[in-house]
């Protein structure tokens, strides 16, 4: 039998990772272009799957199953990032247009489009 303490933290993180998994979903809806879209569903799977693979880490403890969790954790932190930089790069050097309301354009400061 698990620990209660551990089992209920790891509900707590859990329901954290939902948490985090729902804003993002809301963020994809209502944010306005697709860098801002990018941005918020990069946070949703970094800190939404990793908080509930790290709630099912603590449930299932030191098993085969909660060092597969870690390892998607790992996995997670590691390839998402580079994922969303690789998809906003690709993004801005097709010229999708940015939101009206933006401020700065880094990659367009930076002279990154040029050919």
């Amino acid at each position: 039998m698990n620990n209660p303490i551990l089992h209920t933290t790891g509900m707590v993180f859990i329901y954290l990772g939902i948490g985090f998994d729902f804003f993002g979903v809301l963020g994809l809806v209502r944010l306005p272009d697709v860098y801002n879209r990018l941005q918020a569903a990069t946070k949703c799977v970094t800190f939404g799957s990793a908080g509930i693979l790290f709630g099912v880490f603590l449930i299932q403890g030191f098993n085969s199953f909660g060092f597969k969790a870690l390892l998607g954790i790992v996995f997670i932190f590691l390839a998402s990032p580079v994922a969303a930089h690789a998809i906003a790069r690709a993004a801005h050097r097709a010229r999708i247009k940015l939101a009206d309301v933006t401020v700065v354009d880094q990659y367009e400061e930076d002279k990154e489009l040029k050919n």
